[in-house]
């Protein structure tokens, strides 16, 4: 993929996030449909979900956020483009990530205001065609949310809970173009990654030896987790913070593959719909097991450092994951606020 392509779909999002954060309520449609396509496909996470067309995603996601989360701003932490690894290059990506802040001023989906600043950790996917959007992935961390405002709906998490910071190297935000050879290298790392854990996955095996993830991860790896498992640092306590648990608790692992994949520079991220189906057998998250299988659609996004993988900020679809199995979060909230 050359890199005109790319910088002219950077160009094409950048064009878009400038008018969208910036006009009014009232214009939020008009300015979706001016640099979206007509049949405009939009993935948001529970209880969102798929949305067609600009004033759909509007009244559906956008109003009730920024009428909630007042004065918002977009704080990117990370901007890149590059050509689909999924479909072999057909399609080109874009994707950003950071945190939309503003000051929570009304209930969003039966969280408290708290009136003070909250942060909505975000991750942005979209596939550019013909200089316009035509489909877009939003996740974001809404129990993270629920954690800020005081009202956290999980067991204790296994991992660290903080803001979560960008990239060590502040090098995240890619607007001039970059190596192809670099990212072509970011890729193979990541494709490695993956191919090592779907092996491991074969069987169900419970333990990950440290020497397998050593050969694409730095020891002093950081693994910033979503709300409900948490952040962790190194290798061996990444394992006994997160890996450990989600391999030990959980069976029948099935991986289903990703919609988008790529790399720019030193930069990779990817997402599902759903990446993993798996079945929980009781002490993933501290809930009970059950025989349902559940999806989980996840979001990774990496940073490379030489020839391994340094930083790795994900997000998981929990509020999905948790309603396919009876628990739905936000709804248990909504019954624990009210006063009959």
């Amino acid at each position: 993929m050359s890199t005109d392509k790319l910088q002219a779909a950077k160009a094409t999002v950048r064009a878009f996030n400038a008018a969208f954060d910036t006009a009014s309520d009232n214009d939020l449609a008009q300015v979706l449909a001016a640099h979206c396509s007509s049949d405009y496909y939009w993935r948001g996470m529970h209880p969102f979900y798929e949305q067609r067309g600009a004033t759909n995603v509007v009244d559906r996601f956008w109003l009730p956020l920024r009428r909630s989360l007042t004065s918002m701003q977009r704080r990117e932490d990370v901007f890149m483009a590059g050509a689909n690894d999924v479909d072999d290059g057909k399609t080109i990506w874009v994707a950003g990530m950071g945190h939309m802040m503003g000051l929570f001023d009304q209930d969003w989906l039966g969280i408290p205001a708290t009136h003070k600043m909250t942060f909505l950790r975000y991750a942005e996917f979209h596939r550019v065609e013909h200089d316009h959007i035509a489909e877009s992935a939003f996740f974001c961390d809404v129990i993270s949310v629920m954690q800020q405002a005081g009202h956290y709906p999980l067991p204790p998490q296994t991992g660290a809970a903080f803001l979560h910071p960008g990239p060590r190297t502040h090098d995240g935000i890619l607007l001039e173009p970059q190596a192809p050879e670099a990212g072509e290298q970011t890729m193979a790392v990541v494709n490695r990654m993956i191919a090592d854990l779907s092996t491991l996955n074969v069987g169900d095996a419970y333990d990950c030896p440290p020497e397998l993830l050593a050969r694409t991860w730095h020891e002093d790896m950081i693994w910033y987790g979503p709300a409900g498992i948490g952040s962790s640092y190194t290798i061996p306590r990444y394992q006994h913070q997160h890996q450990y648990p989600f391999r030990r608790h959980i069976k029948n692992k099935q991986f289903n593959g990703h919609i988008a994949r790529f790399a720019e520079g030193n930069y990779a991220g990817f997402f599902g719909w759903a990446n993993l189906t798996n079945t929980p057998t009781g002490g993933f998250l501290g809930l009970p097991g059950n025989e349902i299988k559940a999806d989980m659609r996840v979001v990774d996004i990496y940073r490379r450092e030489g020839d391994k993988l340094a930083e790795n900020w994900v997000f998981i679809d929990f509020l999905h994951y948790l309603q396919m199995q009876g628990l739905d979060i936000l709804g248990r909230l909504r019954e624990l606020r009210r006063p009959d």
